[in-house]
């Protein structure tokens, strides 16, 4: 074990245990959360080739317009062979809507598990009814098209949500105790509420009191988890069965293979390279024009990512500003090869990644 690792302390011995959600039995405790605009299948693929991660699951979809057949939606619903077990996260407020679009995914083998989403907190998201907003309904309509989604697939459905709508509504243990009720397998809670957007810290209390709201289900942390230390504090913090990371896997994408080494041998073992950085990226370029079927909009969905990779790898800002306006392969190759041939530049650190900004929405009434 490195110095650095030394410093880690041992995971929960009752975390090597399998864990399932409902049927889905998962290969480790850590999942990657879903991240709009983020978390498409180009870096989903990417992620699980690096190892570790127990369940994925796509961007946030609209259900009304999985009905439709939008075009936009149905390639966020884009999936592989290699991309298993997934789970298609929905978004919306009319339970019959809802449920046939879970039932849409399911009939055509595009998911081993349907998420509910609740803790979106943007404004385009909770002015429909959909996101966060469904954490202030606690009469019953909420629950009721919770329901409705479980009863209509034979799969685990699950739900994402917030603490609540701000700290005067703490409503999440209350919501979890009935969706457990309602069929539920598991739940994922993001200890900030929608009026904290994703500014602040997470409420570590907060979880720990939905972890201990439920019977039986598996509730998953997720919120600031960038490391094994993190996610080791997490755990002890709120008792919870897993974790969920969203922008700490965007930061560090080795950061499932080092929690499931940590939790098997009490070792995270090594953190990604530079060299291995800089293949990750360009790996995640290279599906995402595979993704797009075309080279030039393959790299304009590339731009979006191209700052957080360039200021975790140290690159010159010539580099960031060639990178943002992107438009084939054979550019991005000519601008890394000096890096590639020089090595990281003058200390350099692994923990660099973890400072890299990913862009979120400023605060809750945002857009992406």
């Amino acid at each position: 074990m490195t110095t650095a690792n030394a410093m880690i302390p041992p995971p929960p011995a009752w975390y090597r245990e399998p864990l399932s959600i409902g049927t889905l039995r998962l290969a480790s405790r850590f999942n990657l959360a879903p991240l709009a605009g983020y978390t498409n299948l180009p870096y989903r693929l990417s992620v699980r080739e690096v190892g570790g991660v127990g369940l994925c699951t796509t961007d946030l979809v609209n259900a009304r317009a999985i009905l439709l057949g939008i075009k936009k939606t149905m390639e966020l619903l884009a999936t592989a062979p290699g991309d298993r077990p997934l789970a298609v996260q929905i978004f919306g407020a009319n339970p019959d809507e809802m449920a046939g679009a879970a039932r849409w995914l399911v009939e055509r083998k595009l998911a081993e598990s349907i998420d509910i989403n609740m803790g979106c907190p943007v404004r385009k998201v909770v002015k429909t009814g959909g996101g966060s907003s469904l954490l202030c309904d606690t009469t019953g309509g909420t629950i009721n098209l919770v329901r409705k989604v479980v009863e209509a697939v034979p799969v685990p459905v699950t739900v994402k949500m917030r603490l609540g709508w701000d700290d005067e509504n703490l409503s999440a243990p209350f919501f979890a105790r009935e969706f457990e009720k309602a069929g539920v397998a598991a739940v994922t809670v993001h200890g900030r509420t929608r009026e904290q957007g994703f500014g602040g810290g997470v409420n570590h209390d907060g979880i720990r009191r939905v972890v201990e709201a439920v019977e039986s289900i598996p509730v998953y942390g997720n919120g600031d988890v960038r490391g094994i230390a993190d996610a080791a504090r997490m755990i002890e913090e709120t008792g919870c069965h897993g974790i969920a990371i969203g922008r700490g896997a965007l930061a560090n994408p080795w950061v499932f293979r080092q929690l499931a080494s940590w939790v098997a041998t009490g070792d995270p073992g090594p953190r990604g390279t530079y060299h291995e950085r800089l293949g990750f990226m360009r790996l995640h370029l290279r599906r995402l024009v595979e993704w797009k079927g075309d080279e030039k909009y393959g790299c304009i969905q590339f731009r979006k990512v191209a700052t957080w990779y360039t200021r975790a790898l140290r690159l010159p800002k010539r580099v960031q500003q060639a990178l943002v306006v992107l438009v084939n392969l054979r550019q991005f190759d000519d601008l890394i090869a000096p890096f590639a041939d020089a090595g990281p530049p003058q200390e350099w650190s692994e923990w660099d990644t973890h400072s890299a900004p990913v862009a979120v929405p400023a605060g809750p009434i945002s857009h992406w």
